[in-house]
């Protein structure tokens, strides 16, 4: 018997993420076939852990950077040689970008304080973090700085998985281009189920500093996220409150156990599931949410946002030895004259 087909609401419409990647990669790829290919940016993935997302993860960035004439090389080292190996890789000037693929320690601690996987990210340079993960990107962040240096010549890059969701909201329409750069969410609802450091933290934060309201929802609390301000939600919010108002919902918890009711889910709302089991059931919210725009993955989307950080990198810091870090303005510097 043939599958039935499925009959979707009114508006409502399945959005992949190669439809909205493909902008991008043509403007990876222009930005490399204008470079010698002795020029080209080099991004090192670090792989210490056998979790089969980051496996799969690591595969897809070498075949799309293979794609987009961009150098990629993978190095397996154990977990305990993990710092070493990053620190070679901060010294060496062949390599313009460095990544490392979680879980590697998950919560153990660390001597530094907090989790032996933070420190890790610390350990990346600034110079040469594509994920926009470390000490100083997650600093310049939280702090809406959107530039590295007091000149604003240098944009900072952004953690590659929340920059994917937002360019998934502006390719839709979600962000208002009347408004001004900042303010372009003003109004706007959201949820973001997950806190992690790597995805729901920044993403709510991102958001807000765009003028969103951001309900964050994690395993055991609620917070609502608004520009520069996190507060504890009214004792009687819940996560169904906090998603009916929404306007778009972020979907990252990390287990095929989560399911969101999909009568949560107002009309015309947008629904990205991040996470790499799908949070939510597919065909009952496209047949039952008139007007619902549903992104089931955003892999593409993140590695696209992963190969433009490496070639802003690459733009932000040619001759980095120029540059030091200023404490006192929070940013990188020219180095005085000798």
């Amino acid at each position: 018997m043939a599958d039935t087909q499925l009959v979707l609401a009114l508006g409502a419409r399945k959005v992949t993420a190669d439809e909205v990647a493909a902008p991008f990669i043509k403007e990876i790829l222009e930005t490399t076939s204008s470079l010698p290919s002795d020029s080209r940016p080099k991004l090192v993935g670090f792989l210490a852990n056998s979790d089969p997302a980051a496996v799969k993860y690591a595969q897809w960035t070498g075949k799309t950077f293979q794609r987009d004439g961009l150098n990629f090389e993978l190095r397996q080292v154990e977990p305990d040689d993990l710092e070493r190996a990053l620190e070679e890789a901060n010294a060496d000037t062949s390599v313009h970008g460095i990544m490392i693929y979680y879980p590697v320690f998950g919560t153990r601690p660390s001597f530094h304080g907090g989790s032996y996987d933070d420190a890790l990210r610390d350990t990346v340079s600034l110079a040469k973090d594509a994920e926009g993960l470390c000490h100083f990107y997650r600093r310049t962040l939280y702090r809406n700085q959107r530039f590295v240096d007091t000149e604003h010549a240098r944009k900072c890059v952004l953690p590659c998985t929340p920059l994917a969701v937002v360019k998934i909201l502006e390719h839709l329409g979600a962000y208002n281009d009347q408004h001004p750069m900042g303010d372009r969410m003003s109004g706007k609802v959201v949820t973001v189920v997950n806190r992690s450091e790597v995805v729901g933290r920044p993403l709510a934060a991102m958001l807000a500093n765009d003028g969103a309201t951001v309900y964050s929802v994690d395993i055991d609390s609620t917070y609502v996220f608004r520009r520069g301000k996190v507060e504890p939600v009214p004792a009687e919010a819940t996560t169904e409150s906090c998603v009916r108002q929404s306007d778009v919902v972020v979907l990252a918890v990390p287990s095929d156990k989560y399911k969101m009711d999909p009568s949560w889910v107002k009309e015309g709302a947008i629904v990205v599931n991040v996470a790499s089991h799908k949070n939510i059931d597919e065909n009952a919210l496209l047949s039952t949410r008139p007007g619902v725009r549903y992104v089931p993955a955003v892999g593409k989307i993140t590695i696209a946002m992963l190969e433009r950080n490496l070639i802003r990198l690459q733009q932000n810091f040619k001759g980095s030895g120029r540059l030091v870090w200023d404490s006192s303005i929070g940013c990188v510097a020219p180095a005085p004259d000798q």
